[in-house]
C-alpha cells in the first residue's frame, strides 16, 4: 500500500475512533488501516477511542494489534489508559488493563501523571478503584 493511501486511512481511522463508529473502525482495519499509525497530528486511533469511551472501537483496535501503552500526540496527549481514566470511562479502563496496559505508566514520556492521578483529579471514584485493584499508584 502506498504512503499516501496509508496516511488517508490513518486519518479516517482516527476520525472513526473519535466518533465511536465501531463498524467504520472495523471496515477501515479490514481495508488495511494500521491500528498503531497516528494521524498528521500524532493522535493514535486507540487514544482517540479511549478519550470518547468508545469501547467497541477500543476492542477492535486492540484485537487488530494496537498496543495499550502507546503514547499519543507530540507531548500533548498521553496514554490510552490515562485518557480513559481522565474521563471516567471505567469499562474502557477495564478493557485496557485486561489487554496489558500498565496501570502505573506515566504520560509525557514517563514524566507526567499516572492513570490514577487522572482518575482522582477528575473525581471518578469508580475508575480510581478499578485502577487501584490493578495495582495503580499516584505519581506523588
Amino acid at each position: 500500500m502506498n504512503r499516501r493511501r496509508q496516511k488517508k486511512l490513518a486519518r479516517q481511522l482516527v476520525g472513526a475512533a473519535t466518533c465511536g463508529r465501531t463498524a467504520r473502525v472495523r471496515a477501515l482495519l479490514d481495508a488495511g488501516a494500521q491500528p498503531e499509525t497516528p494521524d498528521s497530528e500524532g493522535t493514535t486511533p486507540l487514544y482517540a477511542a479511549t478519550v470518547q469511551g468508545a469501547l467497541g472501537a477500543v476492542r477492535h483496535l486492540l484485537a487488530a494489534g494496537a498496543r495499550p501503552d502507546t503514547e499519543s500526540g507530540h507531548g500533548t496527549e498521553g496514554t490510552p489508559l490515562c485518557a480513559a481514566a481522565c474521563w471516567g470511562h471505567t469499562d474502557t479502563v477495564h478493557e485496557l488493563l485486561a489487554r496489558g496496559a500498565d496501570p502505573n505508566l506515566r504520560e509525557d514520556r514517563g514524566a507526567g501523571r499516572t492513570p490514577l492521578d487522572r482518575a482522582l483529579s477528575g473525581g471518578h471514584a469508580g475508575t480510581a478503584e478499578a485502577l487501584r485493584a490493578a495495582g495503580a499508584q499516584t505519581a506523588r
